[in-house]
């Protein structure tokens, strides 16, 4: 039988394990990671999801909320452990979480390279918005 993914709020003594999971996913481009959970652990820490199975870090969700659109960053499945339905348990997750706050819309950003991702997005109804993303770092990393 299938372990069950349990997601939990993330804890200090996961850093290691979801900088690694990060660095695996190639999420790691443009900022310091450290500084990333830094930053979301100033701001609804208890919306970083972190999927664990048997123990182990196999998944990461950061959600966030400013009162307009909701977003999901940072979503990750260890490779060895894809297609088994935990990158969609931690998409329901966040979408309870945003619902509960009475978020209408949530938003997520995907590489347009990475047709295999938007893919799986498609696959949980999620549309491709007619839009730009620009972006402007405020500090550097």
């Amino acid at each position: 039988m299938a372990a069950t993914l349990h997601i939990r709020p993330y804890q200090l003594a996961d850093e290691p394990a979801v900088i690694a999971l990060w660095r695996e996913c190639d999420l790691l481009r443009w900022s310091d990671p450290k500084k990333d959970i830094a930053r979301k652990l100033e701001v609804n820490p208890e919306w970083f999801l972190v999927g664990e199975l048997r123990g182990q870090v196999i998944g990461t969700c950061m959600v966030g909320y400013e009162g307009h659109r909701g977003w999901i960053n940072l979503l990750a499945v260890a490779s060895a452990h894809q297609r088994g339905g935990h990158g969609r348990a931690l998409v329901a997750e966040a979408e309870r979480i945003l619902r509960a706050a009475g978020c209408p819309k949530l938003n997520l950003q995907v590489r347009t390279t990475n047709a295999a991702v938007i893919g799986f997005y498609r696959r949980l109804g999620f549309q491709v918005d007619d839009v730009v993303s620009l972006g402007r770092r405020l500090r550097p990393d």
